[in-house]
């Protein structure tokens, strides 16, 4: 009989990106964003799974796929683009074999990228559905996919027109059932942006609990008996699991965490942006705009333009060192919490996906010698929220306060001087889409597609992405044009189903570029 644990650690990734597909053009830059996170994170994270499953490594697993992210997965456009993305980066890698052959270990490292993304592409092309896949490794009850609001829409700030929030919330239900059979037990919010009352919502999806940052279990009413340690249930009874601030600043801190350890591979070091013009060329965008290409030669070394050679050998044998020192940190953690409790913790750590494999190259090797170091102790168990509360069904009732994980813990980043111009645009459409729908509640063929796709215009233009990207300041001129472009789609087709004359060529246009959430419910925002 296996030994009972001290503690829990709930692991948690969110894998999200913002819904780009541009068919009207041959190649779109920042269609590049998915085919990075697809080589450097989805493929190496399902390599990490198919490892555990070969040598039957015990482990549980929460995953977030984000219901843009998991239409364009599927979406047989971009996996063809993708395909010739991989393609043309493995004809590079070649080139760099051939240009590195007397230069020791940057020619060693060339041959790795060039056997990595050859061997990507025989698996991609084997089996394209990388949704697929993840869903086959949540059937094993090791890994458990959770949804997220349908693009990601900063949901405190829709709440002006709580029809908009409904819909991004069982819109985002409804596609996870279309991919995986069933209905999401957990969700995250998107930037773990939480305000009182989002629990109703989540209740009528059928949601059983969610992650938000620490001061929002914190600062709860009452106070939380066990702080971020247990979950609490909402007056709903929706359950709200807190982050843990320590396991999050060793992976996330800039100072302090692993990622900036100065063996592992520096981010920003790219031959798409060191090598000359003329060679990179036929490999970056065909306007000659440089742009990454995966292909990096240099480790972080430290805070100097002077970068030293990557070793992976050692970068590999860091990761597993780090995932050691996290493995006996959370032990420690996990024994001082339950004598000072009186009851078994339980860890929450919640990050980014995209960190393991894009933003920190080990992360992925990271995870998996975790996971297998975890797998062989007993002090703690590694758990998913749902099965946490299945064991533990008794926890505190109290009323989260409003929170989210960004900086300030509030709404600044996505309500500042730089992009606070798009809200009362975003309110006012959501008002018109719920009184198109209330007005229509049995339309004909055609204004049921214009109505869906208005549905789809708005859901668009909310996505928190665009927000985000006017604040941080990069690639801002995309994100303003794709909110005001949603917007000046979704207006257009109000004014055509207002006047009942609807230009079918140009929504045909529209559902051909737009085209996620096929079976959206125009409902949900009455």
């Amino acid at each position: 009989m296996a030994t009972a644990p001290q503690g829990y650690l709930a692991l948690i990734l969110h894998a999200h990106l913002p819904f780009v597909r541009h068919p009207e053009y041959e190649q779109f830059l920042e269609e590049n964003w998915l085919f990075e996170a697809i080589t450097e994170t989805y493929l190496p994270l399902l390599d990490v799974l198919d490892g555990l499953a070969r040598d039957r490594v015990e482990y549980r697993l929460t995953l977030s796929l984000s219901p843009t992210l998991c239409a364009m997965l599927q979406d047989a456009l971009l996996q063809e683009r993708y395909l010739r993305h991989l393609t043309k980066l493995i004809e590079l890698a070649g080139h760099e074999i051939d240009r590195t052959k007397w230069e020791g270990p940057f020619h060693q490292l060339a041959q790795f990228y060039h056997d990595r993304l050859r061997r990507f592409r025989d698996i991609y092309a084997g089996n394209r559905d990388l949704v697929g896949r993840f869903r086959y490794f949540q059937g094993t009850g090791q890994l458990e996919i959770i949804t997220c609001a349908a693009t990601h829409g900063f949901l405190p700030l829709l709440r002006v027109n709580p029809e908009a929030v409904r819909a991004q919330i069982l819109v985002a239900r409804d596609h996870y059932r279309q991919c995986f059979g069933a209905d999401p037990r957990g969700i995250w919010l998107p930037e773990c942006a939480y305000e009182p009352g989002l629990e109703e919502f989540l209740q009528e999806a059928g949601i059983r609990w969610f992650t938000l940052d620490t001061h929002g279990l914190l600062f709860a009413e009452p106070r939380p008996r066990y702080g971020v340690f247990a979950p609490v249930f909402t007056p709903t009874g929706v359950a709200a699991f807190g982050r843990d601030m320590e396991s999050s600043r060793q992976v996330w801190s800039s100072v302090d965490g692993y990622p900036g350890d100065p063996d592992y591979r520096d981010f920003y070091r790219d031959i798409g942006f060191d090598a000359e013009l003329n060679y990179i060329k036929p490999y970056i965008h065909p306007d000659g705009i440089r742009c990454f290409t995966g292909l990096k030669y240099h480790r972080i070394t430290g805070p100097t333009r002077d970068k030293q050679p990557y070793i992976r050998d050692r970068a590999i044998a860091k990761a597993a060192d780090h995932a050691g020192h996290f493995l006996f940190s959370r032990q420690r953690q996990v024994e001082h919490v339950r004598a000072v409790l009186q009851r078994e913790p339980v860890i929450v750590a919640p990050y980014d996906a995209e960190l393991f494999g894009h933003w920190w190259f080990e992360g992925p090797e990271f995870l998996d010698a975790l996971i297998r170091k975890a797998a062989a102790q007993d002090i703690l168990r590694l758990v998913t929220p749902t099965e946490y509360l299945r064991q533990f069904p008794t926890q505190q009732v109290a009323q989260p306060a409003a929170s989210s994980w960004g900086d300030q813990g509030h709404w600044d980043v996505w309500l500042n001087d730089k992009n606070a111009w798009i809200y009362p645009h975003l309110h006012a459409a959501a008002d018109r889409m719920t009184e198109l729908v209330r007005q229509h509640n049995r339309p004909d063929v055609l204004t049921q597609r214009a109505l869906r796709q208005a549905g789809r215009e708005l859901l668009l233009a909310q996505a928190s992405d665009w927000a985000f990207i006017m604040k941080t300041g990069t690639t801002v001129p995309y994100a303003v044009k794709r909110t005001k472009d949603h917007l000046l789609r979704f207006h257009r087709l109000y004014e055509q189903i207002k006047s009942g004359k609807i230009d079918e060529p140009w929504l045909a246009s529209l559902e051909w570029r737009d085209n996620l959430f096929p079976d959206l419910n125009p409902q949900y925002f009455a």
